[in-house]
C-alpha cells in the first residue's frame, strides 16, 4: 500500500460549523487569541480560558463529520492513509479515519497542568475548575497553547518523511512549526493542495485545487481512487 500523509487545518473543519482558528479580524469567536489561548493567558486568567475551551468542546460535541471527512475515509480502501491534523477536534476519528496525529492536542481529553503527557478521556463537555488529577494539578484542556512545545512534532516529520503521496487540505500554512512539515516531504512525489485561497501551488510542485474542502477534498479522492471525474 501506497502512503497517503495528509495535512488538514481550520478550513476542514469549518463547513461542519467550526470556526476557524483565526478569522479576519483576528479573533476566535469574539477572544482575542491572546486572552485564551497562550500558555500566560492559562497563569494569568485560568477560569477565562477554561471557560473558552468548555464552550469549544460543547460546539464541537454538537458538530458532525463533513464530505471532506468522509471522503478521506475512502482513502483506507487503497491506502495507508496518514492524517496529521492542525485541529483539536475529534471529527476525522468519528467520520472514521484510522490514523490521526494531532499536533495541537485533542479537546475532547484533559491533562494535567504540570505534565502534558498526563491526559484523560472526558465524559461530557465540561472541566470545571477544582477538578483535579493525581499529580494534584488542575486539569485544563489537553490542547498546545501559544508558548508550549509541541510534543508531536517529531512523530509528525517521521510520517511526513515516508509519504507517497501528500496533500494539504484546508490550512494557509501560516501556524508554525506545523507549516514546516512540507519541508520535510519527499521530493518528486504527488502533492496536492486543497483550499479556496491556494498559498501557493506549482511553483512548490503541488497540483492545486481551489475550493472549500467539502468539494475539493471530493474531487482529489475521486482522482486518487482512479474514478472519473
Amino acid at each position: 500500500m501506497k502512503k497517503i500523509v495528509i495535512l488538514t487545518g481550520a478550513g476542514v473543519s469549518a463547513e461542519s460549523g467550526l470556526k476557524t482558528f483565526r478569522d479576519s479580524d483576528g479573533l476566535w469567536e469574539g477572544y482575542n487569541v491572546e486572552e485564551v489561548c497562550t500558555a500566560d493567558a492559562w497563569r494569568r486568567n485560568p477560569v477565562l480560558v477554561q471557560t473558552f475551551y468548555n464552550d469549544r468542546r460543547k460546539a464541537i460535541i454538537d458538530a458532525w463529520p463533513n464530505a471532506a471527512h468522509i471522503a478521506l475515509v475512502r482513502l483506507q480502501e487503497k491506502y495507508d492513509v496518514q492524517i496529521i491534523t492542525q485541529n483539536i477536534d475529534d471529527l476525522h476519528e468519528r467520520a472514521g479515519s484510522l490514523h490521526v496525529t494531532h499536533l495541537h492536542g485533542l479537546i475532547t481529553r484533559s491533562q494535567s497542568s504540570l505534565n502534558a503527557e498526563k491526559t484523560y478521556p472526558l465524559d461530557g463537555w465540561e472541566i470545571k475548575m477544582g477538578e483535579v488529577c493525581e499529580d494534584g494539578s488542575q486539569l485544563r484542556p489537553h490542547v498546545v497553547f501559544f508558548g508550549e512545545a509541541v510534543p508531536m512534532l517529531e512523530k509528525a516529520i517521521e510520517i511526513c518523511e515516508q509519504a507517497d503521496i501528500f496533500a494539504v487540505i484546508g490550512t494557509s500554512l501560516a501556524v508554525y512549526p506545523a507549516a514546516g512539515l512540507v519541508d520535510y516531504v519527499p521530493k518528486g512525489i504527488v502533492k496536492y493542495i486543497v483550499d479556496p485561497n491556494v498559498p501557493f501551488g506549482k511553483g512548490k510542485g503541488f497540483i492545486s485545487i481551489q475550493e472549500k474542502a467539502t468539494v475539493g477534498v471530493v474531487e482529489m479522492v475521486r482522482e486518487l481512487m482512479g474514478e472519473a471525474l
